[in-house]
C-alpha cells in the first residue's frame, strides 16, 4: 500500500483514533460482520505509518442522531488536544448522522491538522477540495438519516392503520402470528384480569381496586421480558399496575395507536427528546374499536374513564374522589352564578358548609356559601323517593354481590393452588428425569421441588382458610328478609346507623350528575341534573345569619331577651328549666349555659334598680302603692283593670308606673268581689 501524501511527521506523531459505532443493541448482537470490518481499521492504521492507535467503542449500541455519546465526546476532546492525528472510521455516517456533529468535528480537525479517513481514501479537512467531499458526506448522511425514518415513520403509520403493528403485547393477550392477538388462553390470566374491572365498577376508584386486591392478598399476572423470552409473573399489584389495566383500551377490544407523543427541548446546548405525554382521544392516529376480544365492552371502558377523570380532586371541571366528609354533595354542587364547582369545608366534626370561591381573585369576596345539612337532607330524601321504586331490585342485588365477592377471592386462591401444583409436578418430572449419581444437578432439582412443594401447602392452606370464611359469611334466611325489608323501605336503609357516608355518596353520585345552585333571598335553589337526563328543581330555606343546627329556637331567644331585663340569671335559669325550654345541643340551662348565651347574643344581664329606671313595677309593688292584695291585683290584670305583661306562664308580671296611676280612679268604682275559694287559687297561680 503506498502512503498517502498528505500524511506528514506531525501527523505519525500524534495517535490514530479509529471510531467504532453500531447504531443498536441488536446490531451489536447480531451484525459482527460490521463489527470486524470496523475494528479491523486498526490494521489500515497501521498501514498507514502508524504505531499509537487508539479504538473508542464506547458508543457501540447508539444512535448518531442522539446526544448520549460519551465515545464521541471523548473524540472531540482528543483532537481538541491535538493529541490525533487520523480520525478512520468504516464511513461518514458512523461518526455523525447530523450536520451539527459534523461539522463540529470537521472545523475542529481543520484548526489542529487532524486527518479524516475510511477504507478507501484519507481526506484533510483544511484542502478545499477534500473539505467539499466532506461536507457533501455529511449532507448526504443527513438526508439519508432523513429519508429512512420518514421511510420507517410511513410503513409504521400503515401498518398500524391496519391494526396490525404491536410493539409489545398486553399482559391478558399473547401474539399470534405477527400481525394479530388473541386473549391469554390461561384462565388464571383472565379471571384476574376480569376481577380488576368488576372491581372498580364496585369500588368507582383506582386506589381503592388496589387497596382491595392487596388487603385479600390477590396476585395480578406481570410481563416479564427475560433472557429466553416473554413471560407472565405474578405479583401483588402497585397502583400504576392497577392503572393501566383501567386505562387501556385494548381490554376493551380496540387497537390504538399514537396514544402518547414525546416532546423535544433543548438542555445545555443539546437535544433532549422527553416521551409518553399522553394525548386527548380525539387526537390518537389510529383507533380501530372491536379490533379483537376484549374484556369488557367499549361503553363500559368510556364509562370508566370519565369515573376516573371525574375522581381528579385537582381539577375544577372533574367531581373529585369520594371521600369519608359528612358533605354529601361535594363534588356535584355547581355555581349557578359563575360556573364553578363548589368547595366543601368542614369545622369541627360534623359542620360541613359548601362554599364558591368565584370572587376570591377579583375582589377578594366568595360568590355564594351556605350550610350543608339542610341541603344535604333535601337532596336525599329527593334521591330516595326516585329510587324508591327499584328498592326491592337493589335489594336483590345487594344480596347476590355479597355471596360473589367471596366467591372471586375463593376462586382466584384455587387458581393459585391450580398452577402451584402444576409447577411442583413440573419440578418433580425434572428430578426424576435427572441421572440419580449426578448429585452436582439432582441436589439443585430436589430443592427446587421442596420449594414448590412448600408454595402448594401454603396455597392450600390459603384455600381451605377462604372457603371456611366464605361459608360463614353467606347470609341467613332471617338476613336475606331483612334485606328485603331494606330494599323496601330505602330511607330506613338511607338512614340506618350501619349505613356510611361513602355508601350514601356513591348513591347520589349513580343518580346525579350534577346540582346548579343559586340563591334567591333566604332560599337555596337547587336544580338538580340526573342521569338520565331529567332535571328537578328544589328549594331549600336558607338559615339566617349566625343560625346553626345547634343553635337554641328563635322563641327560647326572644324569652330570655326579655327576662333579663327584670330577673337575675339564678331566677331565669330556673323559669327556662320549669317552662321546658332546652339549649341549642338539647340541654338544661345553668347559670353558666346562660352566661355564655347572652355573651353570644350581646344579652345585657340584670341590674338592679332598672325596672324603677324605666317606671315598671313586679306585682308586690303595685299591691303595695295601692294598698290592696297580690290576689287582688292578679284578679284585675286578668279583668283588664291594671295594663300589664308576663313573657310566660310563670314569669314576673310587669307593670307601667304610669298606667297604674291613671286607673286609680277605675279601681275606686270596682265593687269587692264575693268569696270564691276557686278563683282565688286561680288568681295565686
Amino acid at each position: 500500500m503506498t502512503i498517502d501524501a498528505k500524511i506528514t511527521a506531525d501527523h505519525l506523531s500524534r495517535a490514530a483514533y479509529v471510531y467504532v459505532r453500531q447504531s443498536t443493541a441488536d446490531q451489536v448482537q447480531h451484525n459482527l460482520e460490521s463489527q470486524r470490518l470496523q475494528y479491523a481499521l486498526a490494521d489500515r492504521a497501521r498501514a498507514l505509518g502508524w504505531s499509537m492507535i487508539e479504538l473508542i467503542d464506547d458508543d457501540l449500541g447508539r444512535s448518531a442522531g442522539g446526544v448520549d455519546r460519551p465515545g464521541f465526546q471523548k473524540l472531540l476532546a482528543a483532537v481538541c488536544a491535538s493529541q490525533v492525528g487520523l480520525v478512520l472510521s468504516i464511513e461518514a455516517s458512523r461518526l455523525a448522522r447530523n450536520g451539527r456533529d459534523w461539522h463540529t468535528l470537521l472545523e475542529f480537525c481543520g484548526v489542529v491538522g487532524c486527518l479524516l479517513g475510511d477504507r478507501e481514501a484519507i481526506y484533510d479537512p483544511r484542502l478545499p477540495n477534500d473539505r467539499f467531499v466532506l461536507g457533501m458526506q455529511g449532507t448526504l448522511n443527513e438526508m439519508e438519516l432523513s429519508m429512512l425514518r420518514q421511510r420507517s415513520w410511513e410503513a409504521q403509520r400503515q401498518k398500524a392503520g391496519r391494526g396490525e403493528l404491536f410493539t409489545s403485547v398486553a399482559v391478558g393477550y399473547i401474539r399470534v402470528g405477527r400481525d394479530t392477538i388473541e386473549m391469554d388462553p390461561d384462565q388464571r390470566v383472565r379471571d384476574a384480569i376480569a376481577l380488576v374491572f368488576s372491581k372498580f365498577a364496585v369500588f368507582g376508584s383506582i386506589r381503592q381496586v388496589h387497596l382491595w386486591f392487596r388487603q385479600e392478598g390477590i396476585a395480578l399476572p406481570v410481563v416479564s421480558h427475560g433472557p429466553t423470552d416473554r413471560e407472565v409473573i405474578w405479583k401483588l399489584p402497585v397502583y400504576n399496575s392497577v392503572k393501566k389495566l383501567l386505562t387501556n383500551p385494548v381490554y376493551a377490544g380496540a387497537y390504538a395507536y399514537g396514544r402518547t407523543t414525546s416532546r423535544t427541548q433543548i438542555e445545555n446546548g443539546h437535544k433532549r427528546v422527553v416521551r409518553g405525554f399522553k394525548r386527548e382521544q380525539d387526537d390518537w392516529d389510529v383507533l380501530i374499536r372491536d379490533h379483537h376480544a376484549g374484556y369488557i365492552t367499549w361503553d363500559e371502558y368510556e364509562r370508566n374513564q370519565r369515573m376516573i377523570c371525574d375522581n381528579a380532586n385537582g381539577t375544577r371541571a372533574a367531581r373529585g374522589a369520594v371521600r369519608q366528609g359528612d358533605g354529601l354533595l361535594a363534588g356535584l354542587l355547581r355555581c349557578g352564578h359563575c360556573s364553578r364547582k363548589l368547595q366543601v369545608n368542614y369545622r369541627g366534626k360534623r359542620s360541613a358548609r359548601y362554599r364558591c370561591r368565584g370572587g376570591e381573585e377579583e375582589d377578594g369576596t366568595r360568590c355564594i356559601s351556605f350550610g350543608a345539612l339542610r341541603v344535604d337532607e333535601a337532596v336525599g330524601e329527593a334521591v330516595i323517593r326516585a329510587l324508591q321504586p327499584h328498592g326491592v331490585e337493589a335489594a336483590l342485588l345487594a344480596i347476590e354481590e355479597s355471596g360473589k365477592a367471596s366467591c372471586e377471592v375463593v376462586l382466584q386462591a384455587e387458581r393459585a393452588l391450580e398452577e402451584a401444583r402444576f409447577q411442583a409436578d413440573q419440578a418433580r418430572r425434572r428430578y426424576e428425569a435427572v441421572d440419580p449419581d449426578n448429585r452436582l444437578v439432582a441436589d439443585n432439582l430436589e430443592r427446587l421441588w421442596n420449594t414448590r412443594l412448600e408454595a402448594v401447602q401454603a396455597c392450600e392452606q390459603r384455600v381451605s382458610a377462604l372457603q371456611t370464611q366464605s361459608r360463614q359469611e353467606q347470609l341467613m334466611p332471617d338476613e336475606r328478609a331483612a334485606y328485603l325489608a331494606l330494599g323496601a323501605d330505602l330511607e330506613r336503609a338511607w338512614r340506618h346507623e350501619a349505613g356510611t357516608s361513602e355508601m350514601r355518596k356513591r348513591i347520589l353520585r349513580a343518580a346525579l350528575v350534577e346540582i346548579m345552585v343559586t340563591l334567591q333571598d333566604d332560599r337555596i335553589r337547587l336544580l338538580l341534573h340526573w342521569q338520565g337526563g331529567d332535571h328537578t328543581e328544589l328549594l331549600v330555606r336558607k338559615n339566617r345569619t349566625g343560625r346553626h343546627r345547634m343553635a337554641a329556637d328563635a322563641d327560647t331567644e326572644d324569652l330570655i331577651r326579655e327576662v333579663a331585663r327584670i330577673m337575675p340569671d339564678r331566677l331565669i335559669v330556673a323559669l327556662l328549666n320549669r317552662a321546658g325550654k332546652r339549649t341549642g345541643k338539647g340541654n338544661s340551662w345553668t347559670e353558666a349555659r346562660l352566661k355564655s348565651f347572652r355573651s353570644n347574643h350581646d344579652i345585657a344581664a340584670y341590674r338592679e334598680g332598672e325596672m324603677q329606671e324605666r317606671g315598671e313595677l313586679k306585682l308586690a309593688q303595685a299591691a303595695e302603692q295601692l294598698s290592696i292584695s297580690e290576689k287582688t291585683v292578679r284578679r284585675l290584670i286578668r279583668r283588664g283593670v291594671i295594663p300589664a305583661r308576663q313573657a310566660c306562664k310563670g314569669a314576673p308580671w310587669v307593670i307601667d308606673a304610669k298606667a297604674l296611676t291613671n286607673c286609680v280612679p277605675n279601681l275606686e268604682e270596682e265593687a269587692p268581689p264575693a268569696h270564691n275559694p276557686q278563683q282565688e287559687l286561680f288568681d295565686s297561680q
